[in-house]
């Protein structure tokens, strides 16, 4: 499964990543490289929670333009 994260470094310097299509499903790192280890293994037990749950594994993202 494929799935977007975003990460934006916070005003403390830590780098936090979310994934939009899995709501409430957060994690953070010092660098890039352990905010993306650590959001894959945020992912998965959030995944695995949902499906516990019954609930969807993911919900409806979508991508659309906005003129600035």
């Amino acid at each position: 499964m494929k799935l977007l994260i975003t990460l934006e470094r916070d005003e403390t310097g830590t780098i936090v990543a979310e994934c939009p299509s899995i709501p409430g499903c957060v994690s953070q790192g010092k660098t890039e490289e352990e905010a993306i280890a650590n959001i894959q293994e945020a992912i998965q037990a959030c995944l695995e929670a949902r499906a516990e749950s019954g609930m969807p594994l993911t919900v409806s993202v979508r991508e659309i333009e906005v003129s600035a």
